[in-house]
């Protein structure tokens, strides 16, 4: 029997953190490789490998500003007995064809300009008088200037980046399954790749629901809050590395919210809403997406064995079965809710490995008084790697966002705890 079975066969049971997740991801597809300007790759993870047509640097080019030579030309040279070079012209990076650098003669280069033929080193402008018939020099002169002094010797290849010295010909430069950060769009860039295969960042459209909510900027009135969920949970998504898309409350009507979310499923790859999934009488998500005819989808609706964040919806509605994530109310809960079930998903929508937050085991210097029996508990903490200690923050309520916002951890208290030791070790989930 699948997992979604079992749900509606056993729909009062308690299920775990890990059943809830696994169902998720077994339910979860990457999304369809597209063609994408590299600009528009950024964030996304590439599908194909990736080898340089040439060799870069496609020449062997200079280093340096200063002056192309022969190494027999500058041999034993120093301030008291110069090497004086006769300068036969400037070579520049992309410019024209260099001059040739034969006997007793240089050119003056500039950094990243080709070696021309004949030269076999370059000095920095420093080691020489600039062109300027004085002592060490800080710049070059003009292009009038005739000769050169030297002042020190070079050996072969000195201050030349050699052809193919960062990437050969035909090497593979990225692999398949690589996050595109700027690093990797600058090298795609400089082999020449203008576009590049990719699964792209997934689209998630972020609704709150409650009719007590009024938007941050507006004036309350008696028994209004204002919207902080939907402005967290899409910076969350935007944080994990989707494109996300935030819109307004929803009042606690479900024909309103269905209409809300059909509306919204034309541009979204996955979507979020917070509120509405308990038992209270005005739970809008679960009394609209509860029982939906099978061509519109299927949303389950679980108890888990958590806190906070106990009531959890997830399934795929719509056309396209879009993944929708139905996290608790309450900003405690729904911010956890979405560490452990929707980032891991989203991570998966892109093609990467689900897991990506760092798990360390801390200390807890003053413990935890209680804890649920049979739940995993998520406190939030503050982890200083420097000690290897995590102290709690704000105690258990969902409610508590500054603490949550002073958090860079989530400490968990195993099921079977119910309560910790002053100076034991428990997991931590770095949020960092």
């Amino acid at each position: 029997m699948s997992s979604t079975a079992g749900a509606s066969a056993a729909p009062d049971r308690l299920w775990s953190v890990d059943e809830h997740l696994d169902d998720i991801l077994g339910r979860i597809r990457p999304l369809e490789p597209i063609a994408l300007q590299l600009l528009d790759a950024q964030g996304c993870v590439l599908v194909e490998d990736v080898t340089a047509p040439a060799a870069l640097p496609p020449f062997d080019n200079s280093s340096m500003d200063g002056y192309a030579v022969r190494v027999a030309d500058v041999e034993g040279a120093s301030e008291e007995f110069p090497a004086v070079l006769a300068v036969v012209g400037d070579v520049a990076a992309g410019s024209g064809e260099p001059p040739s650098v034969g006997p007793g003669e240089a050119a003056r280069i500039m950094t990243g300009a080709p070696l021309p033929p004949g030269a076999e080193a370059v000095v920095p402008v420093e080691w020489t008088d600039g062109g300027t018939g004085g002592g060490p020099a800080t710049t070059m002169a003009g292009s009038g200037s005739a000769e050169v002094r030297v002042h020190r010797s070079v050996d072969a290849r000195a201050h030349v980046r050699a052809r193919g010295s960062d990437v050969t010909a035909g090497e593979l430069v990225l692999a398949a399954g690589t996050l595109l950060g700027p690093a990797q769009i600058g090298l795609l860039a400089a082999i020449g790749r203008g576009t590049v295969s990719v699964r792209p960042r997934p689209r998630v459209v972020v609704v709150s629901t409650g009719s007590e909510l009024v938007p941050p900027g507006e004036s309350l009135a008696h028994g209004q809050i204002h919207d902080s969920n939907s402005f967290m949970l899409t910076a969350c998504a935007r944080a994990a590395g989707a494109l996300a898309y935030r819109v307004g409350a929803v009042d606690d009507d479900p024909a309103t919210l269905r209409a809300a979310l059909e509306d919204q499923l034309v541009r979204a790859d996955a979507v979020v809403t917070s509120g509405g999934v308990s038992v209270g009488a005005y739970d809008v998500v679960k009394e609209a997406l509860s029982g939906l005819p099978a061509e519109e989808g299927r949303v389950d609706f679980r108890r888990l064995a958590m806190q906070p964040g106990k009531p959890q919806g997830f399934g795929r509605i719509g056309p396209d079965r879009t993944p929708l994530f139905a996290l608790p109310g309450n900003p405690v809960s729904s911010y956890v809710s979405f560490e452990l079930f929707v980032r891991p998903a989203l991570r998966a929508l892109m093609g990467l490995a689900p897991a990506d937050r760092k798990v360390v085991r801390a200390v807890c210097p003053e413990g935890v008084a209680s804890s649920p029996k049979g739940r995993r508990q998520y406190l939030r903490g503050r982890h200083d790697p420097a000690t290897g200690e995590v102290t709690v923050l704000g105690g258990a309520g969902s409610h508590l966002v500054k603490a949550l916002a002073g958090a860079n951890a989530l400490i968990v208290v195993p099921e079977d705890a119910t309560s910790v030791a002053p100076g034991a070790e428990l997991d931590a989930v770095l949020l960092d």
